[in-house]
């Protein structure tokens, strides 16, 4: 009798949370951490001047006290905007596999592959590590090689990580130019490439490999959490490795910042000196940062008195045509290819940077 009583009524069952009542709780907590980081990022400023002029108790105007408030500053910002931008690009990349690209390019004309090329390779995974395996996945499954090149350079020249920092940092009209441009140097350095025919000048033996097997697409299938776990993965995946590069630029940020000159910045890399853009060029491409490391920098050459166009071609150059890159290109492309692609894209973002500096 005992037993029977502590037995629920026979109504009484136990409910799990119904789909709508999860989809609400995500909402919920999804809003709660919106507004909790919308109200961090609104008081970095506030912060960083209270503990450096506040609780330090450094002088306002100390080359010192500058640099550290830039640093203390911009060091959490950029983290932040970051954390925001890795998480979303990783839930776009779930709909963009390279698998799925590759598909979509294939057979491809000129003209209109190099347009659909430059798009995808914005949203695309890429990294140096795997410019290899993409090219050779790409010509061998039917890809023009024009619209190869107009993707591969797209994609590390267009980063989204870069593209969101600069639309947070400087607006829409910088990080608007920087897409147009970085678009139109893909697309037309690709059909050149493409209309030289110059499928000679690549490696042998990557025509004759057997192109990898298309996996089942079960990305297509993908639910929202799944999509949300990739977006977690790839905060901890790219943040865990770029957070020292970041911080690393934001200290040579708050250096230029703090201590070198308006003046002398204005004449090293101002509208007025001509030779200024090709210098940033040829500075740029043996430099190795990622687009969240090299931002920081550009923001406080923009400070001091830099050229918007010296500084982009600078960052162009940093980003899309990396020593790196080049090296390992060089597994499936011969010399004169090589030189070819670095003297059309950095022609191109010669063009970026002198345009540019006369316009704005």
């Amino acid at each position: 009798m005992g037993s029977e009583a502590r037995k629920p009524p026979a109504t009484q069952k136990t409910r799990r949370p119904s789909g709508f009542g999860k989809r609400l709780a995500w909402a919920a907590l999804t809003l709660a951490a919106a507004a909790a980081w919308l109200l961090a990022y609104s008081n970095l400023e506030r912060f960083a001047n209270w503990l450096v002029y506040g609780a330090l108790g450094m002088t306002a105007g100390n080359r010192l006290a500058s640099a550290i408030a830039f640093f203390v500053y911009e060091a959490p910002k950029v983290l932040m905007l970051l954390l925001v931008v890795v998480f979303g690009v990783g839930i776009v990349r779930s709909f963009f596999t390279p698998e799925r690209t590759r598909r979509l390019l294939a057979g491809r004309r000129q003209t209109l592959g190099n347009v659909l090329g430059s798009l995808l390779g914005v949203v695309t995974p890429f990294c140096s590590c795997s410019a290899v395996p993409l090219f050779i996945g790409f010509v061998t499954t039917g890809v023009p090689l024009g619209v190869t090149f107009s993707f591969l350079i797209a994609a590390p020249m267009i980063n989204e990580v870069a593209l969101v920092l600069l639309l947070g940092l400087f607006g829409w009209k910088v990080a608007g130019l920087y897409l147009g441009m970085g678009l139109i140097i893909a697309m037309v350095a690709g059909w050149l490439i493409g209309k030289l025919r110059l499928e000679g000048w690549v490696e042998g033996w990557v025509y004759s490999s057997a192109p990898a097997a298309a996996p089942a697409a079960h990305e297509e299938r993908m639910r929202w959490t799944e999509r949300v776990a990739l977006g977690r993965d790839a905060v901890k995946d790219i943040v865990g490795r770029v957070w020292p590069f970041v911080l690393a630029g934001i200290a040579v940020g708050a250096g230029i910042h703090g201590y070198v000159p308006e003046r002398l910045m204005a004449s090293i890399m101002g509208k007025g000196a001509w030779w200024s853009v090709p210098l940033a060029v040829l500075i740029g491409i043996p430099m190795y940062s990622n687009a969240a490391g090299i931002i920081p920098v550009v923001q406080a050459l923009l400070e001091k008195g830099a050229a918007l166009g010296t500084v982009l071609a600078f960052m162009m150059s940093v980003i899309g045509l990396s020593l790196p890159e080049v090296i390992i290109l060089r597994k499936v492309l011969k010399i004169p290819l090589i030189a070819t692609f670095v003297g059309v894209v950095g022609a191109g973002i010669l063009v970026v940077g002198y345009l540019f500096n006369i316009v704005l």
